[in-house]
């Protein structure tokens, strides 16, 4: 057990740069006006409550690294019973999703402006009924490969977040990746990879609407690969 009164190690960060291109002055609005009203502040020392984020304790979904938040977009407005927090560091992909919200009129949807690991590790055991990890940065680089967020920390993190039968759903198009992602996900007890043949990790079910990171793969003609992991029922996570 670690020792309380020592210092905090400081995080090593998952992403580099916040900002890309100078935003157009109409998705400047939306961080200025939009997004005060929709971010989820999570700081390191401080749980967060599911019902202080969605206080009807309506079902929670996550979606981590939600790039231009194409995806998360179709899947809230699919599912307005469910509330969906989106977690991205970028803020261009977070001035889109912002558009997206205001256009299709969403009022279920959150935003954390941070690592993702924050949140993973702020919310209660058994507290998400799905998160989606979809293509994440890949880091090819050997020496970058501890910046990728899919790893042995993060799979038991979303295991102890979800609930018995609650599922994990990641894509990628890297290879190397995929076989990185499975390293760290299978040894996880209380998770299940729901695949039986090789068509369940060559199509992704009930995917609300392709990422940009996705079409690019597709168009690009580099074969992608779907992972769907599912809480064992009975089971109880060790904290990670």
């Amino acid at each position: 057990m670690s020792d309380p009164s020592a210092p905090a190690r400081p995080r090593r960060i998952l992403y580099g740069r916040r900002f890309g291109p100078r935003l157009r002055p109409q998705r400047k609005r939306l961080l200025d006006e939009r997004l005060p009203e929709l971010r989820l502040q999570v700081a390191p020392d401080r749980a967060t409550a599911p019902r202080d984020v969605f206080p009807d304790g309506r079902p929670l979904w996550l979606e981590l690294g939600f790039g231009g938040g194409e995806h998360l977009a179709a899947v809230a407005e699919a599912h307005p019973q469910v509330g969906v927090i989106g977690v991205e560091p970028f803020m261009s992909g977070v001035a889109a999703l912002l558009g997206t919200i205001e256009s299709r009129r969403l009022d279920n949807v959150r935003v954390v402006v941070d690592d993702a690991r924050l949140l993973l590790d702020s919310l209660p055991d058994a507290s998400v009924e799905r998160i989606f990890i979809l293509f994440p940065d890949p880091w090819p680089k050997a020496r970058h490969h501890k910046r990728r967020l899919v790893n042995a920390e993060t799979a038991r993190a979303c295991a102890r977040l979800l609930v018995q039968g609650g599922r994990l759903e990641l894509a990628t198009d890297h290879m190397d990746y995929a076989r990185a992602m499975l390293q760290a996900l299978l040894p996880v007890d209380d998770l299940v990879w729901t695949a039986t043949r090789p068509a369940d990790w060559r199509t992704f079910p009930e995917l609300g609407h392709p990422t940009r990171y996705e079409a690019k793969a597709r168009a690009a003609g580099r074969p992608c690969v779907y992972l769907v992991f599912e809480r064992r029922s009975g089971a109880s996570s060790a904290k990670a």
